[in-house]
């Protein structure tokens, strides 16, 4: 696919500008796709109000039906997305298919549920029923790290839930979304999904478009700030997932050559950028030693390349913009820390960092406090474990953590009062459709997945009725 197209009232249609896409692993230009305008967001819009009362109306098992066709078609092209996503993001090749096959499994579940109607009270003096209804128009902001997937954690929800959509990806990875958008057009009636792509010049239209009636959106909490004073003037409904500065605490009981793989792998999937991925190490001093050599021996055998390339475990950041900021935080973590492994820029093509070990590091350091969302890993010694989990619960943000160790007792305790939105024991990353996911703190507002994110995109209605 080489003719990308905007998806506008259930036509492909060219944008009023064009822009180019960077393949982060060459920063050479991988594709020319459309640019949006604030007309053709409008018209997005307006088609997406339009569409919304047949949609609505339709029953939920119509709606499900055509929503769980969108997962087949994406099954039956899995492999050249996988590929237009690895050129696109960066990410490796079998990174990119997971996304694919989570993408289709996220769509299947999420598709699953059901509204009934509720009945709270009913006795002699009345009957108390609880409804859930649509919204109208949702728009849906999607990151650059999972341009696939973060789609499916919203549209399969919204739909489902007789809402109709309107959906901005991001500027530096449209390909994909586009070409979901193309499947799209014969698949549901026109108006329902419009997808519309910009240059980051039009999230500010969409979040205060007054015909907009909620956001979801998922990006680092900065952007958050601004999505929430945007919508505050006509009160619109609002999921934000945000950004992370997850935490894991390694206690004295854990074998560092058990844990450092599940630890490595929680932090540096994706080259670190992931909102969930693990972004500090609190370790017991006791193993703070082995642990940090079995993470810089994982870190310098890791192979960083293409990721359309053979044996890829870890690919180029994204774009430039991280890549100069992930660079930044690299510098503070020489100044301020030991480099174990990696530390490397390397001389060549596309936005390359080798994941790198920091250790001998401390609090109130940039590396430390603050969300890199890249490869690298600071590892922070401490002695008292109730010392850890303040320091981890110290940080504006929250949205997952996880704690370490052999006494289960102990770590289901620790756990307990982590104030994170997840907190995993003895692992990291393991979300899906099933489990309500949202974030602590500055972290988040709203739930996603599960029957909790459903109604995040529904109106509660409560019809109470006299006897």
């Amino acid at each position: 696919m080489t003719d990308y197209k905007l998806l506008i009232d259930g036509r492909l249609v060219d944008g009023a500008m064009t822009m180019d896409v960077v393949n982060p692993a060459t920063e050479e230009v991988l594709a020319t796709c459309p640019r949006g305008s604030e007309d053709q967001l409008n018209e997005a819009v307006a088609a997406a109000k339009r569409a919304f009362p047949a949609w609505a109306a339709k029953p939920i098992e119509d709606r499900r039906a055509i929503i769980l066709k969108l997962a087949d078609a994406i099954e039956a092209e899995a492999e050249a997305f996988a590929r237009l996503l690895t050129q696109e993001q960066g990410k490796p090749l079998p990174e990119a298919t997971a996304e694919i096959a989570y993408t289709q499994a996220f769509i299947r579940q999420l598709a699953s549920h059901e509204l009934p109607v509720r009945v709270l009270e009913d006795n002699d003096r009345h009957r108390v029923e609880q409804r859930r209804r649509p919204l109208g128009v949702v728009g849906a902001i999607i990151p650059w790290n999972f341009p696939v997937l973060i789609v499916a954690f919203k549209l399969p929800l919204a739909l489902l839930a007789g809402n109709t959509m309107v959906v901005k990806p991001a500027p530096t990875t449209p390909l994909t979304t586009l070409k979901m958008g193309a499947l799209m057009a014969d698949i549901f009636p026109a108006g329902v999904v419009n997808i519309v792509t910009d240059a980051n010049d039009l999230g500010g239209k969409l979040t205060a478009h007054p015909d907009i009636a909620k956001i979801s959106f998922t990006g680092s909490t900065e952007t958050g700030r601004k999505v929430m004073a945007s919508a505050a003037a006509s009160i619109k409904r609002l999921t934000l997932e945000l950004g992370g500065n997850d935490a894991a605490i390694v206690m004295p009981d854990a074998d560092p050559a058990k844990v450092a793989p599940g630890i490595f792998g929680g932090a540096f999937l994706n080259a670190g950028q992931v909102c969930l991925a693990i972004k500090r190490v609190y370790a017991h001093s006791d193993i703070y030693d082995a642990l940090c050599v079995e993470l810089a021996r994982l870190a310098e055998e890791a192979i960083v390349d293409d990721g359309l390339k053979q044996g890829v475990q870890i690919g180029p950041l994204q774009n430039a913009a991280q890549y100069e900021k992930v660079k930044g935080f690299l510098d503070d973590a020489k100044a301020n820390g030991t480099i174990v492994a990696g530390g490397v820029v390397e001389d060549r093509p596309g936005y390359f960092i080798r994941p790198t070990i920091v250790r001998d590091i401390a609090d109130g350091t940039r590396i430390v406090d603050e969300e890199q969302f890249g490869p690298i890993l600071p590892v922070i010694r401490f002695d008292d474990p109730e010392d850890a989990l303040a320091r981890a619960n110290a940080s504006a943000m929250g949205l997952g953590g996880s704690v370490w160790g052999s006494d289960r007792e102990k770590l289901r305790d620790m756990a307990s009062r982590m104030e994170s939105g997840t907190t995993w024991i003895n692992q990291h990353l393991d979300f899906g459709p099933t489990i309500p996911f949202g974030g602590a703190k500055q972290s988040g507002l709203g739930v996603e997945f599960a029957e909790e994110g459903l109604h995040e995109f529904t109106q509660l209605h409560i019809i109470n009725e006299a006897k």
